[in-house]
C-alpha cells in the first residue's frame, strides 16, 4: 500500500525548516572580536576573583575596568604584582572622596595652615605623576582610517576601531612594559596590554599573532603584534587607553592626522 503525503504541508515544513536554518546562520557567532562592550563586566554577589591559568593583576584589573594600583593594595600584593593560579583576589569598588563632616570643628588658622599644606602635598604629588605621563609620546598603532569611535554611552565601545589588512604590523603607542598578552580576555581574541606608566594603560585587541611576551620592555612604534582576522569583511584593531584603570577617548591623546 503507498502513503500519500499532501504537498502543501510538505511545503509549509520546508519552508519553516529554511527560516529556521537561515536565522540560526544569521545569529551565529563568527569567533570575531565584539568590538563593542568588549571587556564589560558587570559585578553579581561577592567582588572577588579567583585567578585562573595565564592571568596578570594586570588583565584582571582591566577585566573589570579598575585601577591595578587599588587592587594591589587590597590584597597587599607588592611589585612586581605576582598573583598565582586559583588564588582570590578582592576586587575593591572604585575609590571615592570621603566627606570630612564627622570631623571636629577646627580653629580658622589650624584649618587654614592645614588646608596649604595638604594643598601643597597634593599638588607635588600631582605635579611628580604629571611629569611621569608627560613622557608617554604616544602615537598610532596602525595608520588605518577609524572605523568604530569612543563611547561611553549608548553602544559602547571602550576604545576606538581602526581599519587594517590581514596580518599587518601592529606598533606600540609608546615606551613601556608589556603587562599582558594572551587570549583570556573574551571579546577581545588575542590581547596585548602596555604599561606606559603608574596611570596609564593602552590595549590592542584581535590580534592574529602576538610577538612580545609578559615582561619585555617595548618603545614607540616596535611591533608587537599582527592584526588578525575578525571574520567580517574588514580587519580591525581594536585600541584603548586606559587610565587608572577607566577607559578614555584615545583621541584626545594620540597626534592628530
Amino acid at each position: 500500500m503507498a502513503f500519500f503525503c499532501p504537498r502543501r504541508p510538505v511545503a509549509i515544513f520546508i519552508f519553516i525548516a529554511l527560516s529556521v536554518g537561515l536565522a540560526s546562520g544569521c545569529s551565529s557567532t563568527n569567533g570575531g572580536v565584539p568590538v563593542f562592550n568588549a571587556g564589560e563586566n558587570i559585578f553579581f554577589g561577592s567582588r572577588s576573583h579567583t585567578v585562573r591559568p595565564g592571568e596578570t593583576l594586570y588583565s584582571i584589573a582591566f577585566r573589570y575596568g579598575l585601577d591595578f594600583n587599588e587592587i594591589a593594595r587590597a590584597n597587599n600584593i607588592k611589585s612586581p604584582y605576582l598573583i598565582f593560579v586559583n588564588q582570590k583576589i578582592t576586587l575593591p569598588r572604585a575609590s571615592s572622596s570621603k566627606s570630612n563632616s564627622t570631623d571636629k570643628p577646627q580653629s580658622k588658622s589650624k584649618k587654614t595652615k592645614k588646608t596649604k599644606k595638604a594643598k601643597s602635598s597634593a599638588s607635588k604629588s600631582q605635579q611628580k605623576t604629571q611629569t611621569n605621563d608627560s613622557k608617554i609620546q604616544w602615537r598610532w598603532p596602525i595608520s588605518g582610517e577609524m572605523v568604530g569611535g569612543f563611547s561611553l554611552s549608548g553602544k559602547v565601545n571602550k576604545g576606538v576601531d581602526l581599519r587594517g589588512k590581514l596580518g599587518e604590523s601592529v606598533l606600540s603607542a609608546g615606551d613601556g612594559v608589556v603587562v599582558y598578552a594572551g587570549g583570556g580576555l573574551r571579546g577581545y581574541s588575542k590581547l596585548v596590554i602596555v604599561k606606559h606608566s603608574d596611570r596609564y594603560l593602552s590595549a590592542y585587541g584581535n590580534n592574529g599573532a602576538i610577538y612580545v611576551k609578559e615582561g619585555d620592555k617595548v618603545t614607540a612604534g616596535e611591533k608587537i603584534a599582527v592584526i588578525g582576522s575578525s571574520g567580517s569583511k574588514i580587519e580591525i584593531l581594536h585600541f584603548e587607553i586606559r587610565r587608572n584603570g577607566k577607559p578614555e577617548n584615545p583621541l584626545i591623546y594620540l597626534p592628530k592626522r
